[in-house]
């Protein structure tokens, strides 16, 4: 009786060790500059998966073709600014593509123009202007954007110990509407103790995804939701604590980021040739920047469901600690480039690891 007693008072305190565990984590999220919640997310697009993806040969590179003609998009209300603060989201850059012919020679892919030819957006400061890339050799099929897609990852990681839990990545589309949800839940799974859900609210274009709404929710286990919210205009991207910046081509959030990656690759397929790179313009909730992203080569990964032949594709240099956060990810040619693995980090000792879980589910392609 008195080894049993003695075994369940070392559960519980296992039990309340690793709940402390979690909680630290909530608070580094918490702490990492998110100002309190606002007004509440876009409604998710209707869209149900009813198919599993199968591995196959990576499509010939698509020949771009002009978006057919549109009314111009109806403008996203305005939503009143959160308080400013010092948030840090999941940093992972957007747009801009670097071919091998001369080396370090950025190749951008710009924003489409929608309506009214606006005046040119302004770059900042040392960012690189834009070029339009060109199409696929003559008689490729046209690119057609892959149906709703989700992802599922299993997540593990370290902050003060081994963590766990899980994760989705959807891509979802109406017209030319989309939607990229990235939810990450840690701790069990019938109640999460953090959840991070990054949403991207925009439209498709002949140049990839054009932002309109960025929206950063965390929830923490005795803590009150916290939300940040970044707005991109025909001109103007304002951050989420207030501040005003030029539009930017090509810019991306931290959602769309990876989707926009994909797309690079589908039309660039070149790109991940080991020893190229690629440029990403981001608008984090606080700043907006270029990151560099190196092709490092190719890499086997081994998913529950059989080994999958990626490309691993990483951040070049370090964030600043404690403020942003950095990803690389591992894409497959063969289940449409997406990223099948994904490595966040904070630092040395604080990061997250997801791997793929199952085949993705898509939806009944239009």
């Amino acid at each position: 009786m008195e080894r049993r007693t003695r075994r369940r008072a070392a559960l519980a305190v296992l039990a309340l060790a690793l709940v402390a565990v979690h909680l630290g984590l909530a608070d580094a999220l918490l702490q990492a500059g998110l100002v309190d919640a606002g007004a509440g997310v876009p409604r998710r697009l209707d869209v149900a998966f009813v198919r599993t993806l199968q591995p196959a040969p990576p499509p010939e590179a698509p020949a771009t073709r002009p978006a057919p003609a549109r009314r111009a998009p109806t403008a996203v209300a305005p939503v009143a600014a959160p308080a400013a603060s010092e948030p840090a989201s999941a940093p992972e850059p957007t747009a801009v593509a670097e071919t091998q012919a001369p080396p370090e020679t950025p190749v951008a892919v710009g924003d489409e123009t929608l309506g009214p030819p606006p005046e040119p957006p302004v770059p900042l400061p040392g960012m690189p202007q834009p070029v339009a890339s060109a199409d696929a050799a003559a008689g490729a099929p046209p690119f057609e954007w892959p149906p709703s897609t989700q992802l599922s990852y299993t997540l593990t990681g370290h902050y003060r110990g081994p963590v766990q839990g899980e994760a989705t990545v959807e891509w979802l589309r109406v017209g030319w509407q989309y939607q990229v949800i990235v939810e990450v839940k840690i701790g069990p799974s019938f109640a999460p103790l953090v959840t991070r859900r990054l949403s991207s609210d925009g439209e498709v274009t002949e140049h990839g995804l054009r932002p309109r709404r960025y929206d950063e929710l965390t929830r923490a286990a005795f803590r009150d939701a916290r939300q940040l919210t970044v707005h991109f205009d025909d001109h103007v991207i304002r951050l989420a604590n207030g501040r005003e910046l030029p539009m930017i081509d090509g810019v991306q959030d931290s959602a769309s980021q990876f989707v926009q990656m994909t797309w690079l690759f589908i039309t660039q397929p070149a790109l991940l040739e080991p020893g190229r790179s690629v440029q990403l313009p981001l608008a984090l909730p606080r700043r907006a920047d270029t990151w560099t992203y190196d092709v490092i080569g190719r890499e086997t990964v081994h998913a529950p469901f059989g080994d999958l032949d990626t490309v691993h594709v990483k951040p070049r240099g370090s964030a600043r600690p404690g403020k942003d956060l950095t990803a690389e990810m591992w894409v497959a040619p063969t289940v449409q480039y997406l990223p099948v693995r994904i490595v966040i980090r904070q630092d040395d000792d604080t990061w997250v690891d997801l791997l793929i879980r199952q085949l993705p589910r898509q939806a009944t392609p239009s």
